[in-house]
């Protein structure tokens, strides 16, 4: 073979390989997407180890719960205190229905590549039940993360003045509200005060089996404002929407922002709801922030709730 019939081949062959290389490969319809929805002041994530593990797996992005929405000068260190005192909050006026709205949007989009599995936590948990009342069609599972499920009560707070709520240490973190929510919109806390009372009722509160590393990390990632109108919101879903989806509910025993007794109440009360179909109950041994040895324990659950 010359030269230059030699050369046109291996061109040619070198062309064929890049256009198989940059061939669009159609997503498969047997792949499960784990759609993660944030508690209160939280921020869209995912679980990278579900990834890892062959699924696909997004965080929503709730209206205004934008980093850089939230993140103002004001906030870095030092902080001008007098400034987040009155600085209008990106979550003023937004609504569960606003919640929803982005939730919903979301399962469409991924709804069409295959399963999906909807996961809320914590405040989350108001916001999966009413989006599975919107589609419950696009949904295989719902998973409530030690999450507020609303069935016999109206809202989270409703749970929250109960008196297996009334143990919660919710209240302990008041002294971080930096701002008048009556001037801003919203509840503004200072999750970078250096205050040690605060910093020690908020480690009970949220991770008392962490390390000091692992709880400084936690604060720092928290968005300061969360909306007024979302924790008082009617969260029930309906029994022939909401009620016939699959729904699963993870225990975090050493829970004290939502009580053991209250997550327990929230799942005696969904299951009297809708008999025929009771939630699947699993128990790991977490605060409401697990920390990364007890986070391992979740995927597994979250994993195998796929198979």
């Amino acid at each position: 073979m010359n030269t230059t019939r030699r050369t046109a081949l291996q061109l040619a062959a070198a062309g064929a390989g890049a256009l198989a290389s940059t061939a669009v490969v159609k997503p498969r319809k047997d792949v499960t997407t784990y759609v993660f929805v944030s508690g209160s002041n939280g921020v869209a994530t995912a679980d990278p180890e579900l990834t890892l593990r062959g699924h696909r797996s997004i965080g929503v992005g709730l209206p205004g719960h934008g980093p850089e929405e939230q993140f103002v000068r004001a906030y870095q260190a030092p902080q001008d205190l007098a400034a987040l005192a009155t600085l209008k909050s990106p979550v003023a006026g937004v609504t569960l229905d606003d919640y929803v709205e982005a939730t919903v949007k979301v399962v469409r989009q991924v709804a069409e590549h295959g399963p999906v599995i909807l996961v809320g936590g914590s405040l989350g948990g108001a916001t999966i039940t009413k989006v599975a009342d919107a589609v419950p069609h696009l949904i295989d599972t719902l998973v409530y993360d030690a999450a507020y499920c609303c069935t016999r009560l109206r809202s989270p707070n409703d749970y929250v003045a109960t008196p297996e709520g009334k143990t919660s240490l919710a209240g302990s973190l008041v002294s971080g509200i930096v701002a008048d929510p009556a001037v801003i919109g919203a509840l503004r806390v200072n999750w970078r005060t250096n205050d040690p009372e605060f910093l020690a009722a908020a480690r009970k509160t949220f991770m008392a089996d962490g390390t000091e590393g692992e709880f400084l990390a936690l604060l720092n990632a928290l968005l300061p404002d969360e909306s007024m109108q979302v924790s008082s919101a009617d969260a029930r879903g309906r029994k022939e929407r909401w009620g016939r989806v699959r729904r699963v509910y993870i225990r975090h025993t050493k829970d004290r922002m939502i009580p053991l007794a209250l997550q327990d109440r929230m799942i005696r009360e969904a299951d009297a709801a809708t008999p025929g179909n009771r939630f699947e109950v699993f128990s790991v041994a977490a605060a409401h922030a697990p920390t990364a040895r007890a986070y391992k324990e979740i995927s597994e659950i979250l994993h195998r709730l796929a198979k």
